[in-house]
């Protein structure tokens, strides 16, 4: 029996169900049967259709049939978070499992509150860096309009907001693209390149190696934990890395910043976190005064 025809008879048992309670609480009668309700007939359930009688029992038993037959729906709608980017600068979201999405301006992600055990998967609208934490047990999945993405650990940036054949550039590990449309899959490399052209898959090696810092050059947190904010920073910096304490991690910031050093960053949140910074050696502490 297919999924489909597995829903159909569910459906069929519980509008059987709704049925035999209104006729009980004599709000219908079947065609043809004496004294016809005045709130008109109804057929039988395989038509599908009910009449509203403006009764509160009716609108309850009406409430529970919506929620019976898009269960899946509402807990998806419940669970479903999305983030978007609507200004210019980078937005950098940290999600549950530590991976890295950078969104450019006018792009969003949609994901589950939750990864499911066996994968992540997520949605994209536009550009975006990733920076994907490894996982083999747990591959992460993008969808795009034009294609799927499967990773394990890699960072990679996507072009799919439209205005340009759907690009994905690999900055280290191993992408596999699969075209939604004819089924045509390619594994991309570190310093490859793939390119939707003439509906077909290309990859070639990588020419603009300076797409990646692109996304870091201007970047904006908004209400990330210090946690968070401090890894992304220290992925990016080269000579300096910034740490706090246990106690702070879980604080929350909205800031942005702007081509800085990680020294001018660290006084940035100090000062609208009320910290204080101290130095050792090649290490930034944040802390309280």
């Amino acid at each position: 029996m297919t999924r489909k025809e597995r829903d159909n008879r569910r459906t069929d048992r519980a509008w059987d169900k709704v049925y035999q309670r209104l006729e009980k609480e004599d709000l219908i009668t079947r065609t043809g049967k004496e004294g016809l309700h005045p709130y008109s007939e109804i057929p039988r359930p395989s038509t599908r259709r009910l009449i509203f009688a403006g009764i509160t029992a009716v609108a309850a038993i009406l409430c529970f049939v919506f929620i019976y037959f898009n269960p899946t729906e509402k807990e998806a709608d419940r669970n479903l978070l999305t983030r978007q980017n609507m200004e210019t600068t980078t937005l950098a979201t940290t999600l549950e499992d530590g991976s890295i999405v950078y969104l450019a301006g006018n792009a969003a992600i949609h994901y589950p509150e939750h990864f499911q055990p066996d994968k992540r998967e997520i949605s994209l609208q536009g550009n975006a860096l990733f920076d994907i934490a490894g996982n083999r047990k747990r591959p992460f999945l993008i969808e795009t309009e034009d294609a799927r993405i499967e990773v394990l650990g890699t960072a990679f940036n996507v072009k799919s907001d439209g205005s340009q054949p759907f690009e994905l550039s690999v900055q280290r590990g191993l992408v596999k693209v699969t075209l939604k449309k004819s089924g045509q899959d390619v594994h991309v490399k570190a310093g490859e390149t793939v390119t939707l052209s003439s509906r077909k898959l290309q990859v070639r090696q990588t020419k603009d190696t300076g797409q990646f810092e692109e996304y870091v050059r201007q970047i904006r947190f908004k209400d990330e934990r210090l946690a968070d904010i401090l890894r992304v920073i220290n992925l990016n910096a080269e000579d300096i890395s910034l740490k706090t304490t246990p106690e702070l991690e879980s604080r929350t910031l909205t800031v942005t910043f702007a081509d800085n050093s990680p020294e001018t960053m660290a006084e940035l949140i100090c000062f609208a976190l009320d910290l204080k910074c101290t130095r050792e050696n090649n290490v930034i502490t944040l802390h309280e005064n």
